[in-house]
């Protein structure tokens, strides 16, 4: 008779199974709300960017048409809108009369969708609803007046929370700066 030996193919027993499931759980804990943030980091950097690159855009297609041209937030429609933040999107236009708004003949030269949900893009007061560079490529409010100001973009939250900026100085260049703000609703 012969001797049984054991198989060459070797097993694992429930004791090794229930081991590395449990290093496997403990390391996904504690690398899921890691990949969260850096995630909520990459979205962030990816919306700033895209609203500098708009305005860079806006500030060349200026001096190149040399007349005005403007950014202004937009609901995926195709015309300004003044209710809302920024998030949900922008358009940059020709603006041939000066007033901020698209009108008939006017031409859409770039437009932007929504940032995604939870995340706030926000101007300050010269910058609530439009930015509008001028063909010398300083930006200026409808009115004459000189138009600086900040964009803030931050996941929502009711506490301290990481945000980007964009500041656009008195002569109309932006520039990026990380900062901390108390809240982003």
């Amino acid at each position: 008779m012969k001797n049984h030996e054991y198989s060459k193919y070797g097993g694992v027993t429930l004791i090794e199974l229930l081991t590395v499931l449990a290093v496997v759980a403990i390391f996904q804990t504690l690398a899921v709300p890691a990949m969260s943030s850096l995630l909520d980091s990459i979205r962030m950097s990816t919306g700033i960017n895209t609203l500098l690159t708009s305005i860079h855009f806006a500030r060349n297609e200026a001096t190149k048409r040399n007349d005005r041209v403007v950014i202004c937030k937009s609901a995926g429609t195709g015309e300004c809108v003044r209710s809302g933040g920024w998030e949900q999107g922008w358009i940059v236009f020709h603006d041939r009369n000066n007033n901020a708004i698209i009108d008939a003949g006017e031409s859409i030269l770039l437009s932007e969708l929504a940032l995604p949900t939870h995340f706030k893009l926000a101007g300050n007061s010269p910058l609530v609803n439009y930015v509008s560079y001028t063909a010398n490529g300083t930006t200026q409010l409808i009115s004459g007046a000189f138009q600086a100001g900040t964009f803030t973009l931050c996941r929502q939250s009711d506490t301290s929370v990481q945000a980007r900026q964009v500041v656009i100085s008195p002569g109309g260049r932006p520039r990026t700066i990380k900062v901390m703000v108390e809240n982003c609703l």
